[in-house]
């Protein structure tokens, strides 16, 4: 199986995305704080093996490449307004139901952090296809 690490890298937290491209299939996708990161992506190595990380070049992104660069191969692309497109992305995802449904989407605001939605975008662009993520998470911050 081919696996890839998505990284939304920012100071206090960070979007982290598990792909099979195989299936073409978010395996995981988590909101922890940065500090954090080195624990969630040793752990995928360990369990997943995955072959490469993708990361956003934005904030962070040298500090947490000086901590995963000897763990995993990391491949930097443009984050340029990953964060904008992802409230749009997760209502592709998710849809909205009963009485949200007939709002506009531009104006309907996820209750929770959208950083691995910006992963998932990142290396969806990087990938240039869409992924299928069927289980609706709960982005609370792990800790």
């Amino acid at each position: 199986m081919s696996r890839l690490v998505a990284i939304d890298p920012g100071k206090s937290k960070c979007g982290l995305l598990l792909v099979d491209l195989d299936l073409d299939l978010v395996l995981d996708g988590k909101v922890v704080i940065t500090n954090d990161v080195i624990n969630i992506i040793s752990f995928w190595k360990i369990h997943f093996a995955f072959d490469l990380v993708i990361m956003g070049n934005g904030t962070s992104s040298k500090d947490l490449i000086n901590l995963l660069e000897d763990l995993c191969t990391i491949k930097l692309v443009n984050e340029e307004g990953s964060t904008l497109r992802s409230r749009e992305r997760y209502w592709e995802l998710w849809p909205p139901k009963n009485l949200l449904s007939f709002f506009p989407r531009g104006l309907l605001i996820p209750s929770q952090p959208l950083d691995a939605i910006a992963a998932l975008i990142l290396l969806e662009d990087h990938l240039h296809k869409k992924l299928n993520w069927p289980d609706k998470p709960n982005f609370r911050i792990e800790t």
